[in-house]
């Protein structure tokens, strides 16, 4: 996150601690703040909760400012193709498929499509398996993570319904 974006994070997070929620990302880019947003529970948030969530956001940004100029809001759930964000999210959605794209290449190679294996302990290195073999990936060096939308994805979703997947 930028400075700004870091900024405005910490402003908005008594809001999401209010509804009981967690921030999985936060982007200012076009003249667009995308909040997406979930419980960290059932790994979704209702349209009503992002109602209560911009309008009390909103109220805060009006107040401090942070942003110059217009801008839109925009508060969601991340979705079922959702980005991967945090560290532990390499450990909690491991055994998906994925699509991993890096700021710097490792052995040449800067994207990367294949399945989560999870993070190694000792290095916190994002394991993955993709068609090219087995990789390490720092963690600092990713500059993309997404879910892959598969059937599998989907099945696993529909029976963990009010489950983290």
């Amino acid at each position: 996150m930028t400075p700004l974006e870091t900024k405005i994070a910490a402003m908005i997070a008594p809001v999401l601690e209010a509804q009981s929620v967690q921030l999985v990302d936060l982007s200012l880019k076009g003249g667009v703040l995308q909040i997406m947003a979930e419980d960290p529970q059932s790994r979704n948030l209702g349209v009503d909760q992002c109602a209560v969530i911009s309008r009390e956001v909103s109220a805060i940004l009006d107040v401090e400012d942070p942003i110059r100029g217009a801008y839109r809001l925009e508060v969601s759930s991340p979705g079922i193709d959702r980005p991967l964000v945090r560290l532990s999210d390499y450990t909690d959605f491991a055994g998906l498929e994925a699509k991993v794209e890096l700021s710097v290449p490792l052995d040449g190679q800067k994207k990367f499509r294949g399945y989560l294996k999870g993070i190694e302990d000792e290095s916190g290195k994002v394991l993955i398996d993709t068609d090219q073999g087995s990789f390490a990936l720092d963690f600092d060096h990713i500059d993309k993570a997404r879910l892959v939308m598969t059937d599998e994805l989907l099945k696993k979703t529909a029976t963990n319904k009010n489950k983290s997947i």
